[in-house]
């Protein structure tokens, strides 16, 4: 007896729609804004503060050998003691001074020449292989050689910066020429503008955010090469007080001329991007169009 079975086609019942709830962002986009920021800020300032505060736990417990780590509050203290003898203000003005010019002619150079080898083929061509391989070498190596051809001075730290500002500026900017949409310009030749009226209205406004990004990179990698050439030759600078804190083994003071450091890195950042933004208020306005699109894409999705 053989036993038949029937496959049965039972119909199959529609999903049932399903009810999302608007996020915060959406009910209140402002308030939500004005919270996150709150938070983000609370964390930027409370995470350094507890790493602070376990260091000088640490340093009262006796976890941490004073003679290398000295407590914060002996930092603070050594710090008090440079500003009222004038060393820390002399130090840190010559340093900034040193940055701003090296930064300066080394930001000026570098962007022309990405204006140039991006707008021209033949340009970047002729110039570009030579530059890749002078951008490879180590920039403190290249210091005996300035100071074997200025001398000892100001001038080899200043070309020493500016060398490498030049290199990051060239890069940034050049790649940012290249990379205009050809929209735009095909736009500004259908109404016959001229090079200067295509560089003024598109390939400057479209490469000035890019431009700013760079200029923040450049800025903490020009502090950096600040210092490693105060290590090597001079006898002034905030280098000069963290190398000769080692050699005097005042970790104190070294600590005092490392955190000096830092805050000239990130104040300096904070204002190229202050200026930039600025500077450069559509790129502020894209970037909101771009979330509000996104969060819609993102609250549409089941």
């Amino acid at each position: 007896m053989v036993n038949v079975e029937r496959a049965t086609n039972k119909p199959t019942a529609a999903p049932l729609p399903v009810r999302i709830d608007p996020s915060p962002a959406e009910i209140d986009p402002q308030l939500y804004r004005r919270r996150r920021m709150r938070i983000e800020r609370t964390l930027a300032w409370l995470v350094p503060a507890a790493l602070i505060g376990f260091w000088q736990l640490a340093a009262e417990a006796g976890w941490i050998d004073l003679k290398l780590f000295p407590s914060p509050w002996r930092i603070v203290e050594s710090g008090r003691d440079l500003i009222e003898s004038g060393q820390l203000q002399d130090d840190l003005f010559l340093s900034t001074r040193r940055i701003l010019i090296g930064f300066a002619m080394g930001v000026i150079s570098g962007a022309l020449a990405g204006f140039a080898l991006g707008s021209s083929r033949l340009v970047r061509a002729a110039f570009e292989p030579t530059l890749n391989a002078l951008y490879t070498v180590p920039k403190l190596a290249l210091l005996p050689l300035l100071l074997l051809i200025f001398g000892i001075g100001e001038k080899p730290k200043l070309i020493l910066i500016a060398m490498t500002v030049f290199f990051f500026m060239w890069i940034s900017v050049m790649e940012a020429v290249s990379s205009v949409s050809e929209g735009y310009r095909e736009a500004a030749l259908s109404f016959r503008a001229g090079p200067w009226t295509r560089f003024r209205h598109v390939i400057f406004p479209a490469v000035l955010p890019q431009l700013f990004v760079a200029m923040r990179v450049s800025a903490g990698v020009s502090v950096l090469v600040l210092v490693g050439a105060e290590f090597v030759q001079g006898g002034d600078g905030i280098g000069y007080l963290i190398w000769n804190s080692w050699s005097l083994f005042l970790a104190d003071r070294m600590y005092v001329g490392i955190v000096v450091v830092a805050l000239m890195g990130v104040v300096f950042s904070m204002i190229i991007q202050a200026v930039g933004r600025f500077v450069t208020p559509w790129e502020g306005v894209g970037r909101k169009r771009r979330r509000r699109s996104s969060r819609k894409t993102l609250g549409g999705m089941p």
